[in-house]
């Protein structure tokens, strides 16, 4: 087992907490791979194994729809004793009403509490009902380059072919693990996206026009790294003779979201300091969902670095924006805390052209700026600007 040591450091920090560790993120990416991880380290630091409550509510094992009474009396009936309990409970969302049972047993026992999920129960309203101040959401990511580099420790290939790789077949661990040609990746991807597009979205919200459904979705995958709007979507579509309302394109785009297929991108004024609420752009959870339905096309690889540059700012607890400076756009501004980044994601940086330069240095101030490129000759200090290759930014710890 090869272990995220990431998220084993982040579930340590909140160990034992009066707090319901909730690990979210789309079908496939690792969830329950870390809640096993994190039972080994909890039995390798002294608790002993029959207190490690370990329970994986998937429909296959489940007799019908589980009530949240029942799980609270299948948990409470094997606590034996008033000593501390861990209980690691994954895909709790199949549970009927869960919260309700996580509550109950926060409140009558003595437990610490890790649960995972893959769609839009888990993120329900209900949550901020039932466990109000008491829960902290973990996002789980697909592998980033760093562990995708630990995945393929035995692999002979050169770091900048494993980058490569990286690229065009993306960060699920059960793709990582193998050594699959690329027709063999993108068929196990396409699987997981056929299933979280068919249950976690078309089937939970009753979606009865599922071909129309999946036309928006490849439009959208279509289009990631681009600004776009409910509107243009309408306007597509009627231009293909179909028919579709805007309120319509809003649900559909919130579900996918819900189910952690993509994520939204807002844009942030700059000058005006505050966030803009149109012309949002949209990331994919990883790039061979793009790929496995589209065909790979070195045409679109220049998004697909920007997608890959998004999630890793994110893993590192960046709020990020798309940055629009009067007339300009900033790729990404990340905001965490005090700190704040800006980058420009490019392929190359064309000679006769200083637009990701230029771009950056009309900022007045003095944070951190960068230009993420996989030009193998473009590095090095420009003006305060550094000049970064994409593996070594994805390498490099901090900014």
């Amino acid at each position: 087992m090869i272990i995220r040591q990431q998220y084993m450091d982040l579930l340590q920090k909140y160990r034992d907490a009066q707090l319901v560790k909730i690990l979210a993120g789309i079908r496939r990416c690792g969830k329950s791979t870390i809640l096993d991880m994190w039972k080994e380290e909890l039995k390798n630091s002294g608790i002993r194994e029959d207190h490690i409550l370990a329970v994986r509510y998937t429909t296959p094992v489940m007799d019908g729809d589980m009530t949240a009474q029942q799980m609270y009396e299948e948990l409470r009936t094997r606590m034996a004793d008033r000593e501390r309990y861990y209980l690691l409970l994954d895909e709790v969302q199949e549970v009927v009403d869960w919260e309700k049972a996580i509550n109950s047993l926060l409140e009558d026992h003595n437990v610490d509490i890790y649960v995972t999920g893959s769609n839009s129960k888990l993120m329900s309203s209900e949550i901020s009902t039932y466990l109000s101040g008491r829960y902290v959401s973990i996002p789980v990511y697909p592998l980033s380059f760093v562990e995708y580099l630990e995945f393929k420790k035995d692999s002979s290939l050169s770091e900048r072919e494993l980058l490569n790789e990286y690229i065009r077949f993306g960060g699920f661990p059960i793709v990582a693990l193998g050594n699959y040609d690329e027709r063999s990746a993108y068929q196990i991807v396409e699987g997981i996206y056929n299933s979280v597009i068919t249950n976690d979205v078309a089937r939970r919200h009753n979606i009865t026009n599922f071909e129309l459904f999946n036309r928006v979705v490849r439009y959208i995958v279509e289009n990631v790294g681009k600004t776009f709007s409910a509107n243009s979507i309408v306007k597509f579509l009627k231009g293909e003779g179909r028919s579709l309302t805007v309120e319509t394109i809003y649900n559909y785009l919130e579900w996918l979201e819900k189910a952690f297929v993509i994520y939204r991108c807002p844009r942030y004024d700059l000058q005006g300091k505050s966030v803009l609420k149109t012309q949002e752009k949209f990331y994919l959870a990883d790039s061979a969902l793009k790929y496995c339905i589209m065909g790979f096309n070195p045409k679109s690889v220049a998004a697909m670095l920007e997608n890959i540059v998004y999630f890793e700012l994110r893993r590192k607890g960046y709020e990020v924006y798309v940055g629009k400076n009067d007339t300009k756009e900033i790729d990404f501004v990340a905001a965490r805390r005090e700190e704040r980044v800006y980058i420009q994601v490019c392929r190359t940086i064309p000679e006769d052209s200083d637009r990701e330069l230029d771009n950056l240095m009309e900022i007045r101030d003095h944070y951190p700026k960068y230009v993420v490129t996989m030009d193998e000759l473009a590095s090095g200090n420009v003006n305060g600007i550094r000049i970064m290759h994409l593996a070594d930014f994805l390498r490099q710890g901090e900014y």
